[in-house]
């Protein structure tokens, strides 16, 4: 929270963050992205770097996901959030497996 005070000091018109969440507790986690999202309410726009794809994808509009150095999908964050490719492999939600013809899932 002070990195990102000592950089808010200079007024910028773009914010730059690279994991600002590594590290920290939960409940500081939760604190951080919570400022993050006031702030872009506010009218700032923020370029946010993080692993944590669940919590950036809640405050993002727009994403992009890269896999080794690559983008390999981009797009509004509603919409990544709900892709079922994203969520199993990016936001650990498991694909429900549909019957086959013959036989029921397991």
């Amino acid at each position: 929270m002070l990195a990102i005070g000592r950089a808010l000091m200079g007024a910028p018109e773009l914010l730059l963050l690279d994991e600002p969440s590594l590290g920290l507790a939960p409940i500081v986690v939760a604190a951080v992205f919570d400022a993050l999202k006031r702030l872009n309410s506010s009218g700032l726009t923020i370029l946010l770097v993080e692993q944590n794809a669940r919590r950036a994808l809640e405050i993002a509009d727009y994403a992009y996901v890269m896999e080794r150095g690559r983008i390999v999908d981009e797009g509004e964050s509603s919409g990544l959030r709900t892709d079922p490719n994203i969520q199993s492999h990016y936001l650990g939600v498991a694909l429900s497996l549909t019957p086959t013809a013959g036989g029921s899932a397991p």
